[in-house]
Formats: structure tokens, C-alpha cells, sequence
């Protein structure tokens, strides 16, 4: 699938699979408003981040929410993982020259969720949906596109596409979750448990 329809972004990496612990602390974050795992869940980002290919100062941008949507949650999941990154990797002896970027790379509609979708319909839904505000900010940097849950990365292929558009010379896709055919993105899942008793590794 992948050779067939090839992503926009220049390389991705994942802290793990959508699966057991790690989906039940994303869908308690998404859907239960449990905000103060977004920056815990966003310091695990820290791991894969050192395994994208060198790509020195970089821009890192969360993939927006929808403004009716943010309305809705109270809060856009991708900032706060991308924040709880920048403040795990200043811990970090060298820490990368990174800056956190928001309200740049938009979402101009509002869209069907993609779960649930067909790789084509995800592809359909997400087509034109992003665009660039202000295209100088972007022009020839490295960009590191954040999101929660990556299944056949047709958002965040639609994002680096906006991106590429308005001039930056790569993005990279960074998720917390890699979801395949064994794990699905599907949301019926028992997340009643506390999250504080969950261990994520």
C-alpha cells in the first residue's frame, strides 16, 4: 500500500503501537478529557524523536484541530503531546533546536473522524483540508508534524502536502501510536480503569 500510494512526508517514526495501555491513555485523553496526559504521553515523543534522520533546526507543528472541534474538547491533543516533547527534550544534555509552532498549518474545514474509514475515504476526507498562514515562516525548514495515532497516514500526508506547498523543504511525521491491520483504530475499548494505575511502558 505504502508503494502504491506513497506519502507526502519525507520519513515517520512512532513511539509504539495503538494497542493495550498506550490506546487506553490516548482514548482517555481524546475522549475523557484527561488533559494532563497529553504533556506525560507527549514526553514519550522524546524516543522516536532520536530516531528521525538528523535534521537540524527544525519547526514543530501539531496537526490542528478544527476550530469547532477544539471548541467541542476544550483542548487540541496533538499541542499538548508536541509541548510535553519540547519540554522532555530540554532535559536532554543537547537538546535539538526545535521551535514549537501553532496556528501556522490549519485546518481550513471541518471532516468526518477517520476511524472507521476506508483508506481511500481517509485519503478523500483529509484532501485540501490544510493550509499554511503565513508561508514565510515555513519556507525552506524542516517541519515535524505531530499527531496522536497514525494508521495509513493520510492526515498527516495532507498536512505535509500544505506544507511542501508554501515551501518547506521536508517534513517529518512524528506520532504516538502507529496503528496496522492487527491494531486497528477502532474505539471500542474499556478505558474505565485509572489511568494513574496504568503503566505505559
Amino acid at each position: 500500500m505504502c508503494r502504491r500510494d506513497e506519502p507526502v512526508f519525507d520519513l515517520a517514526r512512532s513511539y509504539g503501537l495503538y494497542v493495550g495501555n498506550l490506546r487506553k491513555a490516548i482514548l482517555q485523553l481524546k475522549y475523557h478529557r484527561q488533559e494532563y496526559l497529553g504533556r506525560r504521553l507527549g514526553g514519550l515523543l522524546a524516543d522516536p524523536w532520536w530516531g528521525l534522520e538528523e535534521t537540524g533546526p527544525a519547526l514543530l507543528m501539531p496537526v490542528p484541530l478544527h476550530p469547532s472541534r477544539r471548541r467541542q474538547r476544550g483542548f487540541d491533543q496533538a499541542e499538548l503531546l508536541a509541548r510535553g516533547l519540547v519540554r522532555a527534550l530540554r532535559h536532554d544534555e543537547r537538546p535539538p533546536q526545535l521551535r514549537l509552532v501553532t496556528g501556522v498549518l490549519r485546518r481550513t474545514r471541518a471532516t468526518a473522524p477517520q476511524v472507521g474509514l476506508s483508506v481511500s475515504a481517509r485519503h478523500r476526507n483529509v484532501r485540501g483540508v490544510f493550509s499554511v498562514r503565513r508561508p514565510e515562516q515555513v519556507r525552506r525548514r524542516a517541519v515535524v508534524v505531530i499527531d496522536d495515532v497514525m494508521t495509513t497516514g493520510a492526515t498527516l500526508s495532507a498536512c505535509a502536502a500544505a506544507l511542501k506547498q508554501a515551501g518547506a523543504s521536508r517534513v517529518l511525521a512524528l506520532s504516538l501510536a502507529r496503528a496496522t491491520p492487527q491494531f486497528p483504530d477502532l474505539e471500542g475499548v474499556d478505558v474505565t480503569a485509572p489511568i494513574d494505575e496504568v503503566s505505559l511502558n
